[in-house]
Parts: structure tokens; C-alpha cells; sequence
């Protein structure tokens, strides 16, 4: 089974990808053309370092390739707000506490912890999947067990 992600998730892989095969693939093609241009393949640095980064950019090409294939994509209108899963937008409160957090669950390549935006694999975020508003569910932190109650989940 691929990896679960949002449709506007989805999309934002398939945009990076296209960037990448179309933009990126041309820059590095360039500068191996001019890299190429500057004579003796054998101590040009350039010329290896314009190698290793066309390398790499054809290692992320074929990762995020693969994503979008493997991807099993969550519509909007999928989105259960019964419980917790990917692309959910839930609230949480810390038991003893008044303070709620919010937080939108994301596929990893889309964590944006600045914005709320945590991961389905984050200590938070595996634990909170499945759960349904009313329940508490428990994140082992480095200070202990901490004890979060599902306040509201909306998506």
C-alpha cells in the first residue's frame, strides 16, 4: 500500500516533479555543456561537481517519482472528521491543561512545524490517528508520558 497524502499534497509533489524533470534537468545539463567546454575531463572539477549534482538530482527525481506512483491519494471530501487521519485538522488539549494546539496532519514530505503542519508519522501524530474527538490518547516525550485529549478534528 502507497503512502496516504491530500490531494493538494499530491499536487504539490507532482508540481516539485515537473520542476525538477523540466527546470533542474536543464540547468545541470548546462552546466555540464560549459563544464565540458573547459578541456581536460580528468582534473576538471567542475565537470565532476556538475556529475554528482545531476547524480543526486536523478536520485530525487526517481524518489519523488516513485511517491506520486505509490501514492494513495485522501480527497478532500474523504477526509473523515469521525476520526483522526491524514490531512485531518485536529485540536488537542494537554490533560491538567485549559491550552489547546492545533495541528493539520501531513505526509512527511509536507511537515511544516512553524505552521502546525506535523507529520502522520510524528510522535503526536501516530498517536493521535484513529482517535476520535473525546478520546486521550498518550505521546511518550522525553520528559514522560504526556496526555493529550482530542478536542475537536475538522478537516
Amino acid at each position: 500500500m502507497g503512502k496516504q497524502m491530500s490531494r493538494s499534497s499530491y499536487d504539490k509533489l507532482v508540481l516539485e516533479l515537473d520542476d525538477l524533470k523540466i527546470n533542474k534537468r536543464k540547468e545541470v545539463a548546462e552546466r555540464l555543456k560549459v563544464a565540458r567546454s573547459y578541456g581536460d575531463l580528468s582534473e576538471n572539477a567542475e565537470y565532476d561537481e556538475a556529475k554528482n549534482e545531476q547524480a543526486i538530482l536523478e536520485a530525487k527525481i526517481s524518489e519523488l517519482q516513485h511517491t506520486i506512483d505509490n501514492a494513495e491519494v485522501i480527497e478532500d471530501s474523504n477526509i473523515s472528521v469521525d476520526e483522526i487521519g491524514m490531512g485531518s485538522i485536529i485540536k488537542i488539549r494537554k490533560v491538567g491543561t485549559k491550552k489547546t494546539e492545533t495541528f493539520t496532519i501531513v505526509g512527511t514530505n509536507h511537515v511544516d512545524v512553524r505552521n502546525h503542519m506535523i507529520s502522520d508519522e510524528s510522535p503526536i501524530g501516530k498517536a493521535a490517528m484513529k482517535k476520535k474527538v473525546g478520546d486521550t490518547f498518550i505521546v511518550e516525550a522525553p520528559v514522560g508520558e504526556l496526555r493529550f485529549e482530542v478536542v475537536e478534528i475538522s478537516k
